[in-house]
């Protein structure tokens, strides 16, 4: 069984996506990063022109990540994109140098290879309408921004038409996010892992 890291990136601790990612992280036996618990300023104040110190919570999020064999991201569709809270985690966290590098020849290299990835989006959108408006949030975080950093393949589930579900509908998602988390976290993981951040390692004789 491979490691497993579960981002919550929304900021509603009630939320359907908070539910789904509890369930999902049960089922994989995973580390959950709950985002709206974190400390951190959500802005890039000078994007990469001058160095932005990490927060220990991001760099608690770097560990968590360098660990993970399997990154599992969740979050609602705000506005054809994420919420703010998750886009500033990306854009704090994802830093140049570490995540990604451009090479000589100016292409870019994701430096997060090795691992596979889950994006979970919900949304009051029907399924059929999101690609008919570009299915944008899709694009950004698996494409551009998971993808990009090496995290591939990516798949993606969509929880679509939220507010048009019944209460027994909702319930069988959450039911069913267990049993993809576990099928997620039987997949094999990359050998050598490293030890979870959080496993305090005996000092050296």
């Amino acid at each position: 069984m491979g490691n497993v890291l579960v981002i919550d990136g929304h900021p509603d601790p009630a939320s359907l996506t908070a539910r789904l990612t509890a369930s999902y992280a049960d089922g994989a036996a995973a580390t959950v990063l709950v985002l709206r618990d974190l400390d951190f300023d959500l802005t890039l104040h000078t994007g990469y022109r001058t160095p932005q110190g990490l927060e220990p919570d991001l760099a608690r999020a770097h560990e968590l990540l360098e660990w993970a064999d399997h990154v599992a991201v969740f979050t609602p569709l705000w506005w054809g994109s994420v919420p703010a809270l998750l886009k500033g985690f990306f854009d704090r966290t994802l830093e140049r140098g570490w995540a990604f590098r451009y090479k000589d020849n100016g292409m870019p290299e994701g430096l997060l290879a090795g691992r596979t990835g889950r994006l979970a989006v919900t949304s009051d959108s029907p399924r059929w309408y999101l690609p008919l408006v570009g299915d944008s949030t899709v694009k950004q975080v698996r494409g551009r921004t998971m993808e990009f950093c090496g995290i591939k393949p990516t798949r993606v589930t969509r929880y679509a038409d939220v507010r048009g579900r019944t209460p027994e509908q909702i319930e069988q998602w959450i039911r069913e996010a267990a049993d993809l988390g576990a099928a997620d976290a039987s997949r094999p993981g990359r050998p050598g892992r490293r030890p979870h951040p959080d496993v305090v390692r005996p000092a050296a004789a």
